[in-house]
């Protein structure tokens, strides 16, 4: 049920983004039998593009085993599925490794967003 507040509140805020995507961006390193992947992908990835955090951090979707693209530079390499990675302007400023279930996922990807505002402002 949280999925629908979150949709809600992401309606009344459409226009209303500190951050906006062209700055900052969710890489999600994910790969083929990932039972989280899978989760998150039924919980959360229906709804994240709706969402305030969706229009502030477009998501990226990248293969764990692929090289990393030129235009993100990484901490270092991620190890497990799902790692989600916020950039801004390609440069890694948090990640998240694994998905402990969307009720943690949201809060925790909010901590991370904050984190990265001051920076932009």
């Amino acid at each position: 049920m949280r999925h629908l507040g979150k949709i809600f509140l992401a309606s009344a805020l459409l226009w209303s983004s500190a951050v906006t995507a062209a700055e900052l961006q969710l890489l999600m390193f994910e790969q083929p039998g990932c039972l989280y992947c899978a989760r998150w992908n039924v919980e959360v990835a229906p709804i994240y593009p709706l969402t305030e955090e969706g229009r502030a951090a477009p998501l990226r979707r990248l293969q764990l085993r692929d090289p990393v693209p030129e235009d993100i530079r990484l901490v270092s390499p991620p190890v497990f599925t799902p790692t989600f990675v916020l950039v801004r302007d390609g440069q890694e400023q948090g990640r998240l490794e694994g998905y402990p279930g969307e009720d943690f996922f949201w809060p925790l990807l909010d901590e991370l967003i904050d984190s990265a505002r001051p920076a932009l402002e």
